[in-house]
């Protein structure tokens, strides 16, 4: 499966505006003109009857004035040569297809049968389908892709505001030290939320190209920083080890992660209510301490609570003699917190 999305993706790419072929298929939409283009495979010489061989190098001009013919052209997988033209496809005529026009059934066919790409343009539905090994789709048009992406933004844009939100109250109620399952099930939620929305706007982007660079500068912007903030709250409160936590999150469905009691047992084990205390590696990634000190005192005292109660010379004892320091650190951004100066 994430070989045929990398496949897809690659391919999607290659048709994106901007880009030649994706010239080549406007420009036979405009001219009213139907095409099947067909990318090489080992498996599809056999399904190749009549048309000649050019085996020229590929342009945007030569392969519209080739998609002219009432035949298919072949293209190298690379896109870098045409192969043939005015080509017909035999594909076996058992295997299934949804299509009806005489050329999208050719079309769907031989990407089934040949393992390979395959682009058919209609000429009266000025349509385009893109037909993979196992999948199609239709190519969309700029605008209705700036559409979606232009909404799934603002979809994204609303939950990070409430990720921000409920990122703040977890932050007061960790130095408090009252903290329950609900609160962290919570920012869990909509981080995994946030992470399903943006995979479908990947594929937004790469069908958009370069059309997309402003538009991808806000939605990295909303997505900056979320995988880190999500493996520390993991390491703060799971009781499985943060790898095996993210895959578990990961292969939740959407539906599963709308139910809270499921993510507090599949991470926490426990009931919403129960209360619960932050180990502390979300709070000292904000002081200037090293990954393998924070683990030392992580490992030592057990939780963030009892670090803030422990003395400077317990600390020392752990991080050789900077107990006064990180005492102070923690004292500076506990105020800074509570005062509404450091919410993170």
């Amino acid at each position: 499966m994430e070989q045929e999305n990398k496949i897809m993706l690659d391919f999607l790419k290659k048709v994106s505006p901007g880009n030649p072929l994706r010239t080549v298929i406007d420009d036979l939409i405009r001219s009213d003109l139907g095409a099947l283009i067909v990318f090489d495979s080992p498996e599809l010489a056999p399904l190749i009857n009549g048309g000649f061989r050019i085996n020229c190098r590929f342009t945007s001009q030569r392969l519209f004035e080739l998609c002219k013919m009432d035949g298919a052209v072949v293209v190298s997988s690379d896109l870098k040569r045409i192969l043939y033209a005015n080509v017909l496809l035999t594909p076996d005529h058992t295997i299934h297809t949804s299509e009806t026009g005489t050329r999208h059934i050719a079309g769907e066919r031989t990407a089934k049968q040949a393992n390979t790409l395959v682009i058919a343009v209609s000429e009266r539905r000025k349509k385009t389908t893109l037909f993979f090994p196992s999948s199609k789709q239709y190519l969309r048009s700029l605008d209705e892709i700036l559409r979606e992406v232009s909404s799934s933004l603002q979809v994204l844009e609303e939950q990070r505001e409430i990720l921000d939100e409920l990122i703040s109250k977890l932050t007061i109620l960790e130095i408090s030290d009252l903290v329950s399952v609900n609160d962290v099930c919570k920012v869990l939620q909509r981080i995994e939320i946030m992470l399903y929305i943006s995979e479908s706007i990947k594929k937004y982007f790469t069908e958009l190209g370069k059309q997309g660079n402003i538009l991808n500068l806000r939605y990295k912007e909303l997505l900056r920083g979320i995988e880190k903030l999500r493996d520390l709250v993991i390491r703060d409160y799971s009781i499985l080890a943060l790898k095996k936590t993210n895959v578990m999150l990961s292969n939740i469905t959407f539906e599963g992660l709308l139910d809270l009691e499921a993510i507090a047992r599949l991470v926490l084990e426990r009931g919403l209510e129960e209360s619960v205390s932050s180990k502390g590696f979300r709070f000292f990634s904000n002081l200037n301490l090293e990954e393998k000190d924070v683990s030392m005192l992580v490992d030592e005292f057990g939780s963030l609570n009892k670090i803030f109660t422990a003395s400077s010379a317990e600390i020392s004892s752990i991080i050789n003699g900077q107990g006064e320091r990180i005492k102070e650190d923690i004292s500076n951004l506990r105020e800074q917190i509570l005062s509404g100066k450091a919410i993170f």
